[in-house]
């Protein structure tokens, strides 16, 4: 399989279609505070309602001190949209105490250091090192999950699994990227109820689409 074209053609039809994906990077553009509070507010949400929230969020809010003073009430209207956006309001706060009191206000490039933060688990740590740092890990949500199972790039069970497996087995020059052009095709083309398959420009490489 020619993994790196497929991703290049997966990459230029969700472009085409303007995938919510592509736009947070409008949002956070490189900032280590964004691209952080960013990816903890995904997790369970739309990204199209991220995006949003974290406009409205990022006009209030500057950085990792504006987080600790802002009042708790306050903090939770602001993420009004986002999934379980009372916990997170909590979560943010104590993500950010932390940054600031053991990591002097920046975001650890180390995985093990910063998986054991408040909100953040083995898919956000690792859009964050991808997003932050270019290091190259696989960052697995369901998109990738499914789609990786889909065109049959793994035979997994479970989100765990593929993440182990892809790890293995995607190329670091290819790590960066892949999770973002997953997400980008599951958002638009490689939907997860009725996929979009004549539409699909990858599909003779589909092992779901040329096995039927």
């Amino acid at each position: 399989m020619k993994l790196e074209k497929i991703l290049k053609i997966m990459e230029k039809e969700a472009l085409k279609l303007d995938a919510p994906v592509f736009k947070k990077y409008e949002v956070v553009n490189k900032d280590p505070f964004k691209i952080s509070i960013f990816a903890i507010l995904s997790t369970r949400t739309k990204d199209s309602t991220t995006i949003n929230v974290c406009k409205r969020l990022f006009e209030k809010v500057k950085n990792f001190e504006d987080l600790i003073k802002i009042d708790q009430k306050e903090l939770e209207n602001l993420l009004y949209g986002v999934g379980f956006y009372r916990k997170k309001a909590k979560i943010l706060k104590e993500f950010a105490k932390e940054i600031l009191e053991k990591f002097e206000g920046k975001i650890p490039k180390n995985l093990e250091e910063l998986i054991k933060l408040p909100g953040i688990g083995s898919k956000v740590a690792k859009v964050i090192l991808n997003e932050l740092y270019d290091l190259p890990y696989v960052a697995v949500d369901t998109h990738v999950h499914r789609i990786s199972n889909r065109i049959g790039i793994v035979n997994t069970k479970n989100i765990k699994e593929t993440e182990k497996v892809l790890e293995k087995i995607i190329p670091d020059k290819l790590k960066i990227k892949y999770n973002r052009i997953l997400v980008a095709y599951g958002q638009t083309i490689c939907l997860p109820k009725n996929p979009l398959c004549k539409k699909c420009k990858i599909r003779r490489y589909c092992k779901s689409y040329t096995n039927r």
